[in-house]
């Protein structure tokens, strides 16, 4: 099954074109440093608009439990998207609920985890520039060939750096079975354009569809 995710949704017209267009899943992002920053009342408005649509994703860096149950408290989310606190995830799963996704970054094959150390699924995406403010893939690729030879502890995403025009590649290379997209979809910083989160589901999809099915799927 081809999967997608559209992350750093904050405005009425990239909902709309994510749940338009079939992404599976929408990602809030609640780090305020990041100009793709939401709050928890306006996420909510969003969520709003298409009360069937596709699962949320709450991404967090660092979090507090007060932090998740504030978010929590105001809108609903399927799954929660951690940043750091890695020997945690077991703790926080509990205590919420959840499914929890953890980032991992890599720069090369010996970053490759061997273990979901409590995650429910992986985010594989590049090690954060030395002057990067941000966790995450800060719109930089790894080099997508790392994970042909690996074998992965469990479901993961492919993140970081993809795309319209480059997505296709980025699934056939790195035998992803999903995939994870915030700054490529944008025309300025935190502002999605609705015709690149078209293009990029509609090469993603297609691009998935014909890859070789690999052997950590993410469950519907």
């Amino acid at each position: 099954m081809a999967r997608v995710k559209i992350c750093g949704i904050n405005n009425p017209a990239s909902i709309d074109a994510a749940v338009e267009n079939g992404a599976d899943w929408i990602g809030f992002n609640f780090f305020p440093p990041s100009p793709r920053y939401i709050t928890a009342s306006r996420a909510r408005e969003l969520a709003a608009r298409h009360n069937d649509g596709p699962l949320r994703v709450g991404l967090f860096v660092d979090p507090t439990d007060a932090m998740i149950a504030d978010v929590l408290a105001e809108v609903h989310l399927d799954i929660l998207q951690l940043y750091g606190a890695r020997s945690e995830l077991a703790r926080l799963r509990s205590r919420f609920g959840l499914p929890i996704w953890q980032p991992v970054g890599l720069a090369k094959a010996a970053d490759l985890p061997l273990a979901m150390d409590g995650a429910d699924a992986l985010l594989l995406e590049a090690k954060p520039p030395p002057d990067a403010t941000r966790p995450g893939g800060n719109a930089v690729r790894f080099d997508w060939t790392l994970t042909q030879a690996w074998h992965a502890p469990g479901p993961w995403l492919l993140a970081g750096g993809l795309d319209p025009d480059n997505v296709a590649d980025a699934i056939r290379l790195s035998g992803a079975n999903a995939v994870d997209v915030s700054s490529g979809v944008e025309r300025a910083k935190g502002v999605k354009d609705p015709a690149m989160i078209r293009t990029f589901i509609l090469n993603a999809r297609e691009a998935l569809t014909a890859a070789t099915p690999g052997p950590s799927r993410l469950p519907p």
